[in-house]
C-alpha cells in the first residue's frame, strides 16, 4: 500500500504545475485524498481534498481560485492542479489517504486520521 506523489519542480512566479498522486496496493476510489505541504520552518497545512464518500471538495482559502483537485479512478490517481503560482506557495507537497472507516470525517479529517502519506513532492516558485 503506497501513495507517490509527483510532479514538483522550479517554476517562475505566475507559472503553473501540476502534482499527481498515484496509488498502489489499494484503490483510490475507497479513500478520501488531501494534498498537504509544508514550507520551511512552517507547519503542515492542508491545501486540498476530494472525498470519494461524497464526491466532495475541499480547498484552502490561501490557494482557492487557483489550485484544483481532481481524480482519475481509470488511473488510480488524483491531481493536484497549481496555477498562477507565487512565491509563498514553494514548499513539499504532500499526498495522504483516509478510508471509508473515517467516511465521517471526510476531507475534515484531523491531519493524524489520514493514514497513508506519499513521500512528498518540492514545489519552488521563484523568478
Amino acid at each position: 500500500v503506497q501513495l507517490q506523489a509527483s510532479g514538483g519542480g522550479v517554476v517562475q512566479p505566475g507559472g503553473s504545475l501540476r502534482l499527481s498522486c498515484a496509488a498502489s496496493g489499494f484503490s483510490l476510489e475507497n479513500y478520501a485524498i488531501g494534498w498537504f505541504r509544508q514550507a520551511p520552518g512552517k507547519e503542515r497545512e492542508g491545501i486540498s481534498c476530494h472525498s470519494s464518500f461524497d464526491d466532495s471538495t475541499w480547498t484552502a482559502d490561501s490557494v482557492k481560485g487557483r489550485f484544483s483537485i481532481s481524480r482519475e479512478n481509470a488511473k488510480n490517481t488524483v491531481y493536484l492542479q497549481m496555477n498562477s503560482l507565487k512565491p509563498e506557495d514553494t514548499a513539499v507537497y504532500y499526498c495522504a489517504g483516509i478510508s471509508r472507516r473515517f467516511a465521517a470525517y471526510g476531507c475534515y479529517a484531523p491531519m493524524g486520521l489520514f493514514e497513508y502519506w506519499g513521500q512528498g513532492t518540492l514545489v519552488t516558485v521563484s523568478s
